[in-house]
């Protein structure tokens, strides 16, 4: 798989230095690359506790991204999804603790506690306080003796990390530390593996199957579960975690395994506060990527019962850039259209062959989305399909508001629907579209009038005319050809829309920004929505 990476030995030690060369000053990394690779503050004076952790690589921005002021004093990373070596842990204890003693944070990773634990050793045997936790937050597995350590780690960072900052001492910072652990619980959930440099993809999880409880080195979930959309996954990854919700307050951390789109977290971080444990959650950490899988296209939901102090050090600035702060979760605001957008709506009316009529459209165009995208995604984006279908179930949901009876007002309330549920610049266009037929529909046209009329009108407006290859090509053809009957304009549409497949110069619209080669043998999906509207319609008769 294709990575924008040099090689796999290099990996780890160019990313560091590529961290190190933006932050301004305030991080540094220890002598000895490649085989001790720490950062570590440039601020820190031995004077309060030192809080360091690590691990393997492949987790960011955890955990070089956690050091700064507020956090962890040093992170020692070793390759990706390897755990750092006793000399490199010891490293970073020997340069950042003082006679305030250190504190080491380690997910329960054999590698991870045997490392940390003997260079734990060594630094005492050197004289140093040295205290080390274990964190085991992933409850996928609740048989498992050594739950795995996940993203509740971040909660032990922060929270640690601002009793340091305010000077208590190792023994306060550790105890702390150690009851954040006992209430945190985590569980992630996944649609794909990770892709590890240098090694082939692991295709274990199946189409319209989603892993739960996968670990974040990609090891394999408790269950491979079916997935269908974001409000079921959710609620999958809610019931793991529901046993372990107390009636108090709560802070969840919506964390990105690393291949999700902010707009899939979004959608995610709403579906968790409206679960049946929602209500429990008044602080949300994120949704962003805080501790990844490499490109894992999942995310995890840690929840910690948190008290005033608690919520106070959740709260308390930092410096590490990708901590993404602790929020109150609240009601959506919602605030009054501007006097003007606020639409006249006309008197419904009914017309049961008109409805009809208009249902039957919208179905052809419903039915016709996964081939109109996977049509646009040879030329476009992909989302023509999907434009058209959502505008057209909206168009659905609004027949009993709409005029039936009065074509003229009808054609009016379709634009205004349109302009309101339809995006990109087809919503604009056919918006107008509609608009113009309802005025020339007013001063007298027939029904070929007025949508010869929209036509023109969209024409003017958006500049496009035939033979530049948009929905035009069909639809100007279908309009000439309908005075000859539904079976005519039918054909006119289908060799317009076919005839741009030779047009391999767009002059108007998203086609117009790409290459020849990527037009050619393909017809502009906006002309072929049109020819298959009109052929279906003329199907029925």
């Amino acid at each position: 798989m294709k990575q924008f990476i040099n090689t796999k030995e290099t990996l780890v030690a160019e990313a560091i230095d590529g961290t190190l060369r933006t932050a301004g000053g305030r991080l540094a990394r220890l002598d000895g690359y490649p085989h001790i690779k720490v950062v570590v503050r440039t601020d820190w004076d031995k004077s309060k506790v030192a809080l360091v952790s690590g691990g393997g690589s492949g987790h960011e921005p955890s955990h070089a991204g956690f050091v700064g002021q507020g956090m962890l004093t040093a992170a020692v990373c070793g390759e990706v999804f390897a755990s750092p070596s006793v000399d490199a842990v010891l490293a970073g204890i020997l340069a950042v603790t003082g006679k305030a003693g250190c504190l080491l944070i380690v997910k329960n990773y054999t590698g991870d506690r045997l490392n940390f634990g003997l260079a734990a050793e060594r630094a005492r045997a050197q004289g140093l306080k040295v205290s080390m936790v274990i964190v085991d937050d992933d409850v996928a597995l609740p048989d498992l003796p050594q739950a795995r350590g996940v993203a509740g780690t971040l909660f032990v960072h922060k929270i640690a990390g601002a009793l340091a900052e305010q000077g208590a001492d190792l023994d306060t910072v550790t105890a702390a530390a150690q009851r954040v652990i006992k209430g945190v619980s985590s569980i992630g959930m996944s649609l794909d593996t990770c892709t590890i440099p240098g090694a082939p993809k692991e295709d274990r999880i199946g189409p319209g199957k989603a892993e739960l409880g996968l670990g974040i080195h990609g090891e394999a979930g408790v269950d491979q579960v079916d997935f269908s959309t974001a409000r079921g996954a959710m609620e999958m990854v809610v019931d793991r975690l529901a046993p372990n919700v107390g009636p108090g307050p709560h802070v969840a951390l919506l964390n990105n395994l690393g291949g999700a789109t902010p707009l899939e977290m979004a959608v995610l971080a709403e579906e968790l506060i409206k679960s049946r444990i929602g209500e429990q959650i008044r602080w949300m950490i994120g949704p962003a990527p805080m501790m990844t899988s490499l490109d894992m296209q999942g995310f995890s939901v840690s929840l910690l019962p948190v008290t005033k102090a608690d919520e106070a050090a959740l709260l308390a600035p930092v410096a590490p850039w990708a901590w993404p702060d602790c929020h109150a979760v609240g009601d959506v605001s919602i605030m009054a259209l501007p006097d003007g957008l606020t639409p006249i709506k006309p008197t419904p009316s009914k017309n049961p062959e008109a409805r009809a009529f208009i249902e039957r459209c919208c179905n052809i165009l419903i039915e016709a989305e996964a081939d109109l995208n996977a049509l646009d995604a040879k030329s476009g984006d992909g989302d023509t399909g999907s434009t058209l279908a959502t505008a057209a179930r909206a168009l659905i949901g609004a027949l009993d508001a709409l005029p039936l009876a009065d074509h003229t007002q009808l054609y009016r309330a379709i634009g205004l629907e349109l302009s309101q549920t339809m995006g990109g610049s087809s919503g604009v266009l056919l918006a107008i579209f509609f608009a113009a037929a309802g005025d020339a529909s007013a001063s007298g046209k027939d029904a070929i009038g007025a949508l010869k009329a929209g036509l023109g009108r969209v024409q003017q407006v958006g500049g496009a005319g035939p033979g530049d290859r948009t929905m035009i090509d069909a639809l100007a053809p279908a309009l000439d050809a309908l005075p000859s009957g539904l079976a005519a304009s039918a054909r006119a549409a289908r060799e317009g829309a076919d005839a741009t497949a030779n047009i391999t110069r767009a002059r108007a619209g998203r086609a117009s920004y790409l290459s020849e080669s990527s037009l050619a043998g393909h017809n502009d999906p906006g002309a072929e929505a049109v020819a298959r509207l009109f052929e279906r319609i003329s199907e029925a008769g």
